[in-house]
């Protein structure tokens, strides 16, 4: 259970004098958290990056299938994610947050988490919808779902759009972390660190 909520203290400053004592999210919730945000970063490169070569080429193939496999290792880690979240107690901001930015905060963690779980499902749905299977090394896991590459173009329409609409979501995620903590100089940021 200690690895859940560790007390973090810190060197009072002019600045932290009334917050030198915070909470920390637990080991696990912060290594998840990084974790995840560098392959959400990853899977991000790797679908700009395939316009940098030619179509049907080996390296278009391989930064298509490279972003499709970091996404089926971001949905795995979802539910452990969500997991370590939910059995330890989220850890207070100090001072504390406005009820307004709470509320803020919790719709962007609510469509953070939306996004970590939905785009991996609709990026697994268009292979198996158009591919028919999952290719893995010289097996295929087969599509529980018949050939539909019409819908299958459809879910990578939604797809696309979820993808780019998470680049503002999360650079307002990002952005807010930068305004707690340089800012309102508050927990927020600390306690993921």
């Amino acid at each position: 259970m200690a690895d859940l909520i560790r007390t973090t203290v810190s060197a009072p400053t002019p600045h932290n004098a009334s917050r030198a004592v915070f909470a920390r999210y637990g080991r696990t919730s912060r290594y998840l958290h990084w974790l995840m945000a560098g392959l959400v970063i990853l899977a991000y490169l790797l679908i700009e990056g395939r316009g940098w070569f030619p179509k049907g080429s080996a390296l278009k193939t391989l930064f298509v299938q490279g972003h499709f496999w970091v996404g089926l290792v971001v949905l795995a880690l979802v539910l452990p994610r969500l997991l370590a979240r939910l059995r330890s107690p989220t850890p207070l901001v100090q001072p504390p947050l406005k009820p307004m930015v709470q509320l803020a905060s919790r719709l962007t963690h609510l469509a953070l988490y939306g996004f970590l779980l939905i785009q991996p499902l609709m990026g697994l749905a268009i292979v198996l919808l158009e591919r028919g299977g999952v290719p893995l090394g010289g097996l295929t896991i087969a599509s529980p779902f018949a050939l539909n590459k019409p819908l299958a173009h459809s879910v990578e329409a939604a797809h696309v759009f979820v993808g780019t609409a998470f680049y503002y979501v999360i650079g307002v995620h990002i952005a807010a972390a930068f305004w707690h903590h340089f800012y309102l100089r508050d927990t927020v940021l600390k306690r993921m660190l």
